[in-house]
């Protein structure tokens, strides 16, 4: 955190004069196996990562936010605290700040306003969260500057309805890590309860991402027709949401289904299952079968769900030629760009790093971005 923080920190005294007086810090995501299964109310099992948004701040003492983006060459905006906000027509960035404030506010809070400096690492368009790592860091700075006592999976639900304000019916996975992240630990999160169990990660595996740099932007119709796909099969099935449906049942109202809508619900239905068998392999260091589930997901992704591109599939299939079969490796993310995660052993980071630099551009003509990580803790916040 430390140089996002000293970045935003110099943006603060530079547009608003003066120190800032706390600072907010949530990081982002990384998805290990569960893609698509929480808005089916089902299991996800993702880690926060060691990129994330920091936001310094000052009380202001009137009815504004006053914001200024240190990644988004210095871009500024300022908005009143209401009930009944609008979308500014081309700051998207500022968006995600407004739902977060709105829906504070709706919930009965009484806060005042103020003076922000944003900063982050979290790579845009990875596939990695920076949207819900800004989210988290903005409400749960409310939540502190005001002790207004809301809790961090409540934090993480309005920033779930912000991203519904800008217009991606996103699950609630993505806020939740962000806000209730552990070190060392995964976090199994059951979308439909809420219920949490922290899976403690082996201390001997490195956590690749591998960014193919084709962004990827979910707000595009391809994810909200996922979904809809998704609830039409629960629905036709009977069920309240996939998560109650089995292979079983699926296969028996087979002629009922449309080909895409069959196919979407054998994935999240398969999908769910991978998620509960992968927390067992974690508790079991067993990386064989971790191997086998995700690369099950990754299949499933790519010919089921239909979300994996050429870039995404390329780069899976180059981890799996340099580690071999027992390459714990997948698609993470909405799909349709961003970035693919490996769980690997120490000493095959450098095989794997050398496999994807001599090899992705021949595909792509891009160059990969490859990031190593462990599993951080999620919200901070603290007094300068």
């Amino acid at each position: 955190m430390t140089d996002v923080k000293q970045k935003a920190l110099e943006a603060f005294e530079t547009k608003f004069g003066g120190k800032a007086e706390m600072c907010s810090y949530a990081p982002g995501r990384v998805n290990i196996i569960g893609e698509h299964t929480d808005y089916n109310d089902g299991f996800v099992l993702p880690c926060a990562i060691k990129f994330g948004t920091a936001i310094v701040a000052r009380k202001n003492n009137t009815n504004k936010i006053r914001v200024v983006a240190v990644d988004i060459d210095n871009d500024y905006d300022e908005f009143e605290i209401t009930t009944d906000m609008s979308k500014h027509e081309s700051k998207t960035w500022s968006n995600y700040l407004r739902g977060v404030t709105m829906l504070i506010a709706k919930k009965g809070h009484k806060f005042e306003g103020l003076d922000l400096a944003i900063c982050g690492d979290v790579p845009l368009g990875a596939g990695l969260s920076s949207s819900a790592s800004l989210e988290v860091s903005f409400g749960n700075l409310i939540n502190q500057a005001y002790n207004l006592g809301i809790s961090l999976q409540d934090i993480a639900l309005i920033g779930q309805a912000a991203e519904a304000f800008i217009g991606c019916k996103c699950g609630i996975m993505d806020q939740t890590i962000s806000a209730c992240g552990q070190a060392d630990h995964a976090l199994c999160i059951d979308c439909r309860s809420l219920e949490l169990k922290q899976v403690k990660l082996p201390q001997d595996l490195v956590i690749m991402i591998i960014n193919s740099n084709v962004k990827h932007a979910l707000v595009g119709g391809e994810y909200n027709e996922r979904r809809e796909q998704c609830e039409k099969a629960a629905k036709v099935l009977g069920v309240k949401a996939l998560r109650d449906a089995t292979l079983e049942m699926l296969i028996e109202n087979k002629s009922k289904l449309d080909e895409l809508s069959f196919k979407r619900a054998r994935h999240v239905i398969t999908e769910d299952e991978r998620v509960l068998l992968a927390i067992s392999a974690f508790e079991k260091g067993d990386l064989a079968t971790l191997a086998q589930l995700m690369y099950a997901s990754h299949v499933s992704m790519r010919d089921d769900f239909e979300i994996t591109i050429k870039e995404i599939d390329a780069l899976v299939e180059i981890v799996r030629s340099a580690i071999g079969k027992d390459a714990a490796v997948r698609m993470t993310g909405g799909g349709f760009g961003g970035s693919i995660v490996a769980v690997v052993e120490p000493d095959m980071v450098d095989k794997v790093i050398a496999a994807v630099n001599a090899e992705y551009e021949k595909v792509s003509g891009k160059k990969a971005t490859i990031f190593t990580t462990h599993a951080t803790n999620g919200a901070q916040f603290a007094l300068l």
